[in-house]
């Protein structure tokens, strides 16, 4: 029963996570913007859901992060150059890309990262 709530939790938020609705708008313009490539049905991914729901609410406006399902978006792999997932790739808001991580990576250092590039 437990295990049946945790997998309705985690439906639930996954079907939260800041989608991209056109790809070809990332980065987003003027903005700094964090991506993560992943599925949703990776562990990783799956454990980062609640950490880009929550951040993509907090930065509205002022950072954008955003979620591509590599497997639901095959194409989108060949144009970011992913070997692996979950892959976060950080730009600045001039749409350079600055920093890129491959794994799981905590909010801390996604707030770290983000919150710099902001700075800047």
């Amino acid at each position: 029963m437990m295990f049946r709530c945790a997998l309705l939790v985690l439906t639930l938020l996954l079907a939260g996570i800041p989608g991209v609705s056109n790809a070809e708008d990332l980065p987003v313009p003027g903005m700094v913007t964090m991506i993560d490539l992943g599925a949703k049905n990776c562990i990783p991914c799956k454990m980062m859901a609640p950490i880009l729901v929550k951040l993509e609410k907090e930065y509205a406006g002022r950072a954008a992060i955003r979620f591509i399902d590599v497997w639901e978006n095959p194409d989108q792999t060949p144009k970011y150059g992913i070997r692996a997932i979950p892959t976060q790739i950080f730009y600045d808001k001039n749409g350079k890309e600055r920093e890129r991580h491959v794994g799981f990576l905590d909010e801390a250092s996604i707030r770290q990262k983000v919150d710099a590039l902001m700075q800047e």
